[in-house]
């Protein structure tokens, strides 16, 4: 059964921010790196069990972006919530605690 999926609002302006950037760069981009998103989730939501990083939180990367989705899975309410779309190329000490 596939687990529920919750962006939370630091992860959605990550997300859009990334999505203004891309779109800025070259006109589509930005839609692509957006589906790109949404089919990660999806995956999140069908397989949650990626590897899990720092402490309780698991982050999965988005093969041709260089972000790391970020999120902690709660077992019991099979729920995934999604805490940040995190640029590979910032410091590790901004990911979420």
């Amino acid at each position: 059964m596939p687990y529920k999926v919750v962006v939370e609002p630091r992860a959605l302006a990550d997300i859009q921010n990334g999505i203004d950037y891309y779109e800025q760069q070259l006109v589509g981009l930005g839609e692509r790196f957006s589906s790109t998103i949404d089919h990660y989730l999806q995956a999140i939501s069908q397989n949650p069990h990626y590897q899990v990083r720092y402490k309780d939180y698991r982050a999965v990367p988005t093969g041709k972006f260089p972000y790391l989705i970020v999120y902690y899975l709660d077992e019991t309410e099979e729920t995934a919530y999604i805490m940040a779309a995190f640029h590979t190329s910032l410091n590790p000490k901004k990911l979420p605690k």
